[in-house]
């Protein structure tokens, strides 16, 4: 297993435009943490979908100001609030995913926060690779943390003093949407408590169709 300083490092200096997608969850935090001890300046995407708990909005803008991040907020242009209701699909997909590959376009190395632990989706996951965004356009995802266990997240949370989303402490594994998460269902799957188990990814990480395909 690669070592997550080193991974970052060797792709830092590779990188033109390198930025780092956080949902502020304890993955994305310590990810964050390693990162601005090495590129202080690195922007931090944050998806703002108009749906999350505001212990997760507080928690942002107070480890924003400690830390003193770059944080670049997307946004849908037409948000529908409502839409969950409706098809979880299509309101993952109008503000979350949309809004974030429209801005990756401006990028060339992507930091994700993601585990193979974390899910069976991401059980094969790769610590750097190729995602093409629908417009065709190739950019390195890199998952520094690919090969970690949730125990050595925390214990880094720990040893490194880094507040946490209040809302772990409430019994939530995996944090999303207030409107689709709920408690893990499955205590050996934390993101089975997402989307009330019907799926286990929003879209973002899932390699979309270039445009023609």
């Amino acid at each position: 297993m690669t070592d997550p300083l080193a991974l970052i490092t060797s792709s830092l200096e590779a990188a033109q435009a390198p930025a780092l997608t956080c949902s502020f969850q304890v993955e994305g935090v310590v990810l964050l943490d390693m990162l601005r001890r090495i590129r202080p300046g690195i922007p931090v995407l944050f998806v703002e979908t108009f749906h999350h708990f505001d212990e997760t909005s507080r928690y942002r803008d107070q480890l924003t100001e400690q830390w003193n991040l770059n944080l670049v907020t997307l946004r849908a242009a037409e948000p529908q609030p409502g839409l969950w209701q409706v098809n979880t699909d299509d309101c993952c997909a109008l503000h979350k995913v949309g809004p974030l590959f429209a801005a990756l376009e401006a990028y060339d190395v992507w930091f994700t926060g993601l585990r193979r632990e974390q899910s069976p989706s991401r059980a094969a996951l790769r610590e750097v690779g190729s995602f093409r965004l629908p417009s065709g356009k190739s950019l390195t995802k890199v998952s520094p943390l690919a090969g970690w266990t949730t125990q050595e997240v925390w214990e880094y949370a720990r040893e490194h003093a880094i507040p946490l989303l209040p809302l772990y402490e409430a019994g939530y594994a995996s944090i999303g949407c207030e409107p689709c998460t709920r408690v893990s269902l499955d205590p050996s799957n934390p993101r089975s408590g997402r989307w009330q188990g019907r799926k286990l990814e929003c879209g973002i990480h899932i390699q979309p169709a270039a445009a023609g395909d």
